[in-house]
């Protein structure tokens, strides 16, 4: 039974190309990751912030070193984006950005995204996810971007809204964390947006 509708976005699209550096325009890059990332991503998975919010704890350098190897794979699988946010300057890691659970056909992607403890408070997830909702709507061809976190991380309520991501609503027990089942907010942005 044929479609009535094409793919928004065709197989393909991401990975008929080198995964591309973004600029924020205001001293951020958005870059691929590198292995030599591996001690600093480790060193902010040390953060106990770092583990109120993500399910995932690094052990050790190497482990990191493996969670980037499938950052840089998923790319060529055009089923999830990474890129590393660091300091436009100095290439000093201040965090990540990336879009999760990717649905070419939908051109729809989920956005997520962490800091390090010395870059919060300087407005570095907003910047970054301005950037990469620009590249994913206005250059790729992204529809829909969702971002959800849980409605007790107030700060992270607060990057979504300075990254243009309207509320949407709450989605009751959804997410599973170290302390316990967390209602969700859901933001998005729209193509037009």
């Amino acid at each position: 039974m044929p479609y009535t509708v094409g793919p928004v976005l065709p197989a393909g699209t991401l990975s008929s190309v080198p995964q591309p550096v973004v600029p924020t325009g205001d001293g951020l890059l958005l870059r691929p990751w590198r292995l030599d990332d591996a001690p600093a991503v480790h060193d902010a998975f040390q953060d106990p912030a770092m583990h109120q919010w993500h399910i995932r704890a690094a052990d050790s350098v190497e482990e990191v070193a493996g969670w980037i190897r499938q950052w840089c794979a998923a790319w060529e699988e055009e089923r999830s984006v990474q890129w590393a946010v660091v300091d436009a300057d100095a290439d000093a890691l201040l965090g990540r950005v990336a879009l999760r659970s990717i649905l070419l056909d939908e051109g729809v992607a989920e956005v997520a995204y962490w800091t390090t403890r010395a870059a919060r408070g300087r407005g570095v997830a907003a910047r970054a996810t301005v950037a990469l909702a620009r590249w994913a709507l206005d250059e790729v061809g992204f529809h829909r971007l969702e971002l959800h976190h849980a409605t007790a991380n107030e700060a992270s309520c607060r990057v979504a809204g300075k990254a243009g991501f309207t509320f949407e609503g709450t989605r009751r027990s959804a997410c599973l964390h170290p302390d316990g089942w967390h209602d969700m907010h859901v933001h998005a942005r729209v193509q037009g947006d």
